[in-house]
């Protein structure tokens, strides 16, 4: 931001019902202090109110702060960023991490904790430039991220139905619950065949006493003849099911109940997602259009994992490296030294956008699956450490894949074989 000494830095203070406003100059004199409610009209008559003091005052320019509180900051970001009465003053509007502001308010000693303190110290944040994310970007970048925001939303509740399902399941089927890999009959517990065994038969001696053949038909019918070898895969089955622990009766039914819930739970989630990934598809489309080819021209990387980086990133020129973009996504670690020691397992900051995280982090994992380079990439870093091998690795194959989006992005380039990111 140039002209500093016609800018005017407001802060606001967002909650569900009201709008606390501090409003400071460059040398920090308070010039405005209001309460309005959190709705259209109050929205309004803050807006009047910032045109008049910029007006009275003189100035040029206007910063607009305040935290990024849940859902109850958009309304009131959204109105000041593109009301046409406002735009002469070229404003810019953050929502800025809570985080952020709470390490800053800790330099005011002793300060009480109030609404309109916390406006001033949100001002006074924005005033000695310590604003570091993006603007405030508008309604169609917001249309997109509420779907691509969504979408993770739905992928959070599948994973916590899994993780509650895992009980009722070890329950039912103790060993198909906790074998190893190699002796597993399926290799997704939740796929469509495994789902089949657990609703299906009504106990394990259902299983246990069948006849191979009979298992055999069952997994082939249900698995629509994908096995490549069905009949070991009713062999590991029926093996699982004679070693499991055996329930008293009366939790039978109790149990398959429980489990074929989950299962139509998850089922519902995954039309869901099926709905949302259409719905980004079309939203994409005439938005960002140059960025959005160059990040599908990367191999693995398709609309929805696209959608989603882009609506989080916005637009490229907001960071000016490929560092302050990893920063931004919380894909940086912590230092950690003293001395000559400096330690070897250090943690991720995870500070940043955890959307763009989310993205970013599966599209390397889907990247590394169709780029040797990444592969090779992955394979050397998951080596290097004994623990958290598969998160480490992906971690930092996200870190490397975020210098390749930069430069395409940058250069406004399509993605090729000669490129190294």
């Amino acid at each position: 931001m140039k002209n500093f000494m016609s800018t005017l830095f407001v802060g606001i203070d967002v909650s569900s019902k009201t709008n606390v406003l501090c409003a400071l100059d460059f040398q920090g004199n308070k010039l405005l202090n209001l309460k309005a409610l959190n709705n259209q009209p109050g929205a309004e008559s803050i807006l009047v109110s910032i045109i008049d003091c910029l007006n009275s005052n003189s100035l040029n320019h206007v910063v607009i702060a305040l935290e990024s509180t849940s859902f109850y900051s958009t309304h009131i970001a959204n109105f000041l960023s593109s009301n046409e009465e406002l735009l002469f003053f070229k404003p810019l509007v953050y929502c800025l991490n809570p985080k952020s502001v709470a390490n800053y308010r800790k330099s005011f000693v002793d300060m009480d904790k109030t609404d309109p303190l916390d406006a001033f110290v949100i001002a006074d944040f924005a005033r000695c430039g310590r604003i570091k994310s993006e603007p405030w970007r508008g309604a169609q970048f917001l249309a997109l991220q509420r779907l691509s925001r969504h979408r993770l939303h739905l992928v959070e509740c599948i994973t916590r139905e899994k993780a509650y399902m895992v009980s009722n399941i070890y329950l039912k089927f103790s060993e198909l619950a906790v074998l190893d890999k190699d002796d597993q009959p399926f290799s997704n517990t939740y796929g469509a065949t495994s789902a089949a065994v657990l609703t299906e038969f009504l106990s394990l001696d259902d299983i246990t006493y069948s006849s191979i053949e009979e298992l055999v038909t069952f997994v082939s019918t249900r698995g629509k003849n994908r096995f490549s070898n069905p009949q070991k895969t009713a062999e590991l089955l029926q093996k699982a099911a004679r070693d499991s622990y055996r329930l008293d009766k009366v939790l039978y039914e109790p149990l398959n109940t429980s489990i074929a819930s989950s299962f139509n739970v998850i089922k519902a989630f995954d039309d869901e997602v099926k709905t949302i990934d259409k719905a980004i598809t079309k939203a994409i489309k005439g938005l960002n259009t140059t960025e959005y080819q160059s990040l599908t021209s990367i191999p693995g990387i398709g609309p929805v994992l696209a959608s989603g980086i882009l609506a989080e990133i916005g637009t490229i020129t907001s960071f000016n490296s490929h560092d302050a973009l990893a920063k931004y996504a919380g894909l940086t670690w912590r230092v950690n030294q003293s001395g000559d020691f400096s330690a070897d397992d250090t943690r991720m900051t995870k500070t940043g956008n955890k959307y763009l995280r989310y993205y970013l982090i599966e599209a390397a994992n889907s990247v590394r699956n169709n780029i040797p380079e990444y592969k090779e990439f992955y394979l050397k870093k998951h080596g290097e450490v004994t623990t958290h091998q598969h998160k480490r690795a992906l971690a930092l194959t996200s870190r490397k894949l975020v210098r390749l989006i930069f430069g395409l992005l940058t250069k406004n380039q399509i993605y090729s074989n000669d490129k190294v990111g």
